[in-house]
């Protein structure tokens, strides 16, 4: 038996929930819908961004809506033209089946002489920004003087983005004696405010605690020197091959210089903010919805409603300057169940801002440092690795065969693999090798040493194992199994990082043993787990936080990236390929490639919302340009990413 059937809803609205696929309610929906249902009440919702709010006021409202009056029964108040579709359009969704029910959606940067004649043809659920609301209702293009229900979906975002007084005049507009239901994810001042002055005796419902963060999203910190946090961003961006993220900074003008420089180095980004006309916005949310833009670059105001599936890591490039706002920024991933990170880069000044977000959404943050370049090299790597085993072989290659193995004939298997995967890590361990470690110390010359080390007990040790994200693990659970599976200390096992089909994590060299016998050879649900020494040991010691002291093998800061090819340079090719790498090509297009990624990552393009300004994009830390001309081939290229 389905269980939205136990929650009271009519044949109707199951039947769309079938379609749907929905078979499970959300705490929240299954909290809310039957008070919703049973009583004419008011209601305060607490609950996180992502956990099916629309769902939990959209059901009950449908079935309470009399379909056969065309009079206008109930406002739906939402921050963003973004989320304003949104909730539209499941609305829709739900009520397909409900004959004459008719929703309109009321927002800014559209005709608003074609939205009142939509309202005007009969629209008994307006969905509407209060901006565009309050408009309406000035030039009489509107009536909710008579309306049964008023919905304020994501509260403190509205009241962040400055439309109190907005809400306020709307709300005065509508009968005393309606049911006003309010969703927020936190609970400030000002949203309380709006409770008690437009609600009576609300009931409350609360999912987790009041402001507290998803269980979902866990929470890392990387802290740096100020002059670093662009470096680290792009490191960050390099150890997690599969990012796909949206990047918060604090102002329009960082927004926008952040993202050039990222498309300058040769990555798939973009910027979100204010500056931006509705067609660009549009734009851009259709490549990052398409996957060809895998980082986002926006402010909290512009990134209001984004609703976007499987977006794998918010990164808080810049904290914001009120705490409750980190909480909404974090549940842009980790929904629906899945799992997120969140990641903050800041500096020293800053490490106090960590503690009080903390006691906000009562969970821990744990400490990391910045990657390596050699970790980063290990890791593209193994992504490479993981890649090519489960590329599906298309057999219009077979045609080819005879010629390539003639090419490569008198190769062994083992030469071969060497060869293809220097192709990759050549480029990498080149660019990377002596560069300096923004986590701290430069490694000393042992630990360049191709030779290995002596294991002993105290130093860490960094191992690589087989299991990752595809195997529904996140750090913390990655962490606890193997913590159990060996029985060691809640310190015992550190620095657990996690990709898609692998991980890595350190202990210390007195229980290196323990773990290559216990762990390898592990059945684990019938997946062998294999586990083996990284050849980049970690570096150094560790203190008594677990983190280390030395960043092996000179660290790997890019001075700069991986620049592309300028177009006009030299001779384009098809896809922005040469013999050097990947270019990525200046176009006021979206990236042809599906996905935004060709066989070695990111490329570069620039679209009409980031227009070139070579004050902001022009950075002292990428490699001096040469004379740029047909026949210079000299100049370093990013290497393509795994």
């Amino acid at each position: 038996m389905n269980k939205f059937e136990q929650l009271g809803l009519n044949e109707s609205l199951l039947l769309a929930i079938k379609d749907l696929g929905f078979e499970n309610p959300s705490e929240v929906q299954e909290k809310a819908i039957p008070v919703l249902l049973e009583q004419n009440t008011d209601l305060v919702a607490l609950a996180q961004t992502g956990t099916g709010k629309t769902a939990a006021f959209g059901f009950p409202l449908i079935q309470k809506i009399d379909a056969e009056n065309r009079n206008t029964q109930a406002l739906i108040l939402s921050p963003t033209r973004e989320l304003c579709l949104q909730i539209t359009n499941e609305i829709k969704l739900y009520s397909k089946y409900i004959k004459g029910l008719h929703t309109v959606a009321v927002y800014g940067g559209a005709s608003i002489t074609e939205q009142a004649r939509e309202v005007k043809r009969g629209a008994q659920i307006i969905v509407a920004t209060p901006g565009r609301m309050q408009d309406m209702i000035n030039r009489g293009l509107v009536n909710i003087k008579n309306i049964d229900f008023c919905i304020l979906d994501e509260a403190d975002e509205m009241l962040n983005m400055g439309f109190y007084e907005d809400i306020c005049s709307i709300l005065s507009d509508t009968p005393d004696e309606k049911n006003t239901w309010l969703f927020s994810a936190t609970m400030p001042a000002e949203v309380a405010r709006i409770a008690k002055q437009f609600m009576s005796s609300p009931v409350e419902i609360t999912v987790g605690s009041k402001n507290s963060g998803s269980a979902t999203v866990s929470h890392e910190y990387y802290c740096v020197n100020a002059r670093d946090r662009y470096e680290a961003l792009k490191r960050l961006a390099d150890a997690n091959p599969d990012i796909f993220s949206v990047v918060f900074c604090r102002t329009k003008r960082d927004t926008q210089a952040v993202a050039e420089k990222l498309i300058e180095d040769g990555y798939n980004a973009a910027a979100l903010h204010g500056d931006l006309s509705q067609a660009q916005r549009d734009g851009v949310m259709k490549s990052f919805r398409g996957r060809q833009i895998q980082m986002l670059v926006a402010t909290d105001v512009a990134a209001r409603g984004i609703d976007v599936d499987n977006i794998t890591h918010v990164v808080n490039y810049q904290l914001p300057d009120e705490i409750e706002t980190y909480n909404h920024r974090s549940g842009r991933t980790g929904r629906a169940g899945k799992l997120g990170t969140s990641i903050v880069i800041i500096t020293k000044s800053e490490l106090r801002k960590i503690s009080s977000i903390e006691r906000i959404i009562q969970q821990k943050f744990q400490e990391k440092t910045i990657p390596s370049g050699i970790e980063i090299c290990e890791i593209q790597l193994l992504h490479l690795a993981t890649k090519i085993k489960d590329t599906e072989v298309d057999h219009e290659i077979d045609n080819y065969l005879p010629a390539i193995n003639e090419v490569l004939d008198g190769l062994s298997k083992e030469e071969l693999i060497k060869k293809m995967v220097s192709v990759e890590f050549n480029r990498f361990i080149n660019y990377y090798k002596s560069k300096r470690d923004l986590s701290g110390e430069r490694g000393n010359d042992r630990e360049r040493s191709s030779e290995p080390r002596e294991i002993r007990a105290g130093d860490p040790v960094r191992y690589f194992i087989n299991i990752g994200a595809r195997d529904d693990f996140d750090w913390m659970q990655l962490k606890d199994f193997i913590k159990e599976t060996l029985d060691l200390g809640r310190d015992d096992v550190f620095k657990v990082d996690v990709k898609e089909g692998f991980s890595f994590f350190n202990t210390d060299g007195e229980h290196t043993e323990k773990v290559m016998e216990v762990l390898n050879g592990y059945d684990m649900n019938g997946r062998r787990i294999n586990v083996e020494i990284s050849k980049n040991d970690g570096g150094g010691r560790r203190d008594h936080n677990g983190r280390s002291s030395g960043g092996g093998f000179g660290g790997g800061r890019r001075e700069g990236g991986f620049n592309r090819e300028r177009s006009g340079s030299s001779p384009r090719r098809e896809g922005g390929r040469d013999s050097g790498g990947f270019r990525g090509e200046r176009s006021g297009s979206a990236p042809r490639r599906e996905g935004g990624r060709d066989s070695g990552g990111f490329r570069g393009e620039r679209s009409s919302s980031a227009p070139r300004r070579e004050s902001s994009t022009g950075s002292s830390d990428r490699a001096p340009r040469r004379a740029e001309s047909a026949g210079d081939t000299a100049r370093p290229r990013r290497p393509r990413r795994s």
